[in-house]
């Protein structure tokens, strides 16, 4: 009897480690195809992999992750209409709410939220402005006290801060050292896999040409 109990562990050990590099192996080529993506199509033939991923895994939160993130993306992508940049965050909405009942405490979980966010609100910023503003607030800020060196974290609070300035009689200039110092330090950060989000750096780039004209 311990004999057979020990060989099904065994078994089990085994079925679990080659489902784990299965898993692995077709997060890294799904992401290997999200950062070889050009145009909305192609965005699109990603997020459908990411989606499989997740239902298959659906106990990571990763494939739910990049699933909202690509939905985002495509609403600031896709300027066609007010109506379709909805369509694609309300299918990240799903996504995220899933993701954030999983690891509801992940920072970069809520980074992502705080992103959502940001999309719904430049929409409409006449109209959504300030729900949305807020929503932002409390999210990033529950972000930055969970991870405070989190680059994305870090890069969605002064991208905000710089957007938001001129509202607020602000020359958007005086966050470009923060913005600087933000990429000097970007690569200080340790990621703790290689399927987790790396994104943000070259915004941050963008951001200081930006700021620096």
């Amino acid at each position: 009897m311990k004999a057979r109990v020990l060989s099904l562990v065994f078994v089990f050990c085994i079925a679990f480690t080659a489902h784990a590099q299965m898993y692995e192996k077709k997060m890294a080529e799904t992401l290997q195809m999200f950062g070889e993506a050009q145009n909305l199509n192609d965005y699109q033939k990603v997020a459908n992999q990411f989606k499989m991923i997740s239902n298959v895994a659906n106990t990571e939160w990763l494939p739910l992750y990049y699933h909202a993130h690509i939905h985002i993306l495509m609403s600031f992508m896709d300027n066609s209409s007010a109506a379709k940049k909805d369509e694609y965050l309300a299918v990240a909405e799903v996504s995220l709410k899933k993701m954030l009942k999983l690891v509801p405490n992940e920072v970069e979980a809520l980074a992502l939220q705080a992103f959502y966010y940001t999309g719904k609100l430049v929409v409409d910023p006449m109209v959504r402005g300030m729900e949305y503003g807020m929503l932002f607030g409390q999210v990033i800020t529950k972000a930055a006290s969970i991870d405070p060196d989190n680059p994305r974290v870090r890069y969605l609070k002064l991208a905000n801060d710089v957007g938001s300035a001129p509202f607020f009689g602000k020359d958007p200039k005086v966050f470009l050292p923060d913005v600087q110092k933000l990429l000097e330090e970007w690569d200080n950060y340790k990621l703790k896999s290689p399927l987790h989000p790396r994104w943000g750096k070259e915004q941050v780039r963008t951001t200081i040409q930006q700021l620096s004209k």
